[in-house]
């Protein structure tokens, strides 16, 4: 049985209660494309806000100068060296979009394939939506962390919220709902993994009560030129209550 959150706020079982204009509830079949559609495009968008992060670092200016100097005192054309800027950038620009692109693929053949039997057929498991005037505007899911040494814990996955609705509420609410689920299956904390990238996802998680415990690079060379960092977060759920 899935569990109901405390009072106050809302359930989240299947049936749906309005707080405001939206609510949150149990996935469903029909939600299917929707989901996937816009977790996919949610993510995507970490592409740009990780690109214009470069130009914030010391040592992405530092490597397109060497990359402007070398064609212009080898050849002494500055034709070239714009050119070879140009191109640089625009190479940077497909490999940010290939360190996201890859983890998108993974997560729509592999948890996102057939949600209802992964996530809602599974004790420990459970995705959920947020609605808005019947149009799904948000999701989140819940599983057992696989994280060594915290088998205790829940793993937060796959928290977006629609643009069009950000600002209103609905990623606090799908947060506490995870918590909730978490306490509730007596698990001792939720932890989660986000990009450096997602800025208003790490300042939603802080202001929930989430501490950053761990930072690592992505695997490809252009993460680290431009500073993307993959970051682990963790809720300890209170004892007593």
């Amino acid at each position: 049985m899935h569990p109901r959150t405390k009072p106050g706020s809302l359930p989240v079982s299947q049936s749906c209660k309005n707080m405001s204009d939206y609510c949150i509830r149990l996935y469903k079949d029909s939600d299917y494309d929707t989901v996937r559609d816009f977790f996919a495009k949610g993510n995507m968008e970490c592409t740009p806000a990780a690109f214009y992060h470069a130009f914030s670092l010391p040592r992405f200016w530092l490597f397109m100068l060497v990359v402007f100097l070398i064609p212009l005192l080898t050849i002494g054309s500055i034709t070239l060296s714009i050119l070879a800027v140009t191109l640089t950038l625009v190479h940077i620009w497909f490999c940010t979009r290939g360190i996201m692109l890859p983890y998108v693929q993974r997560c729509l053949s592999d948890d996102m394939r057939d949600i209802h039997k992964y996530y809602l057929q599974r004790d420990g498991y459970c995705y959920w939506v947020a609605e808005s005037a019947g149009e799904v505007v948000g999701m989140v899911a819940a599983e057992p962390s696989s994280h060594p040494g915290r088998e205790k814990h829940v793993e937060l996955r796959r928290l977006s919220v629609v643009k069009s609705h950000r600002g209103k509420g609905i990623g606090k609410l799908l947060c506490r709902t995870v918590i909730d689920f978490a306490r509730e299956k007596g698990y001792s904390a939720v932890i989660l993994e986000t990009s450096s990238a997602q800025i208003d996802a790490q300042r939603l998680y802080e202001k929930m009560g989430f501490r950053c415990f761990r930072t690592f690079y992505a695997r490809e060379l252009t993460a680290k030129l431009i500073e993307f960092n993959v970051m682990i977060y963790q809720y300890d759920i209170p004892t007593g209550r």
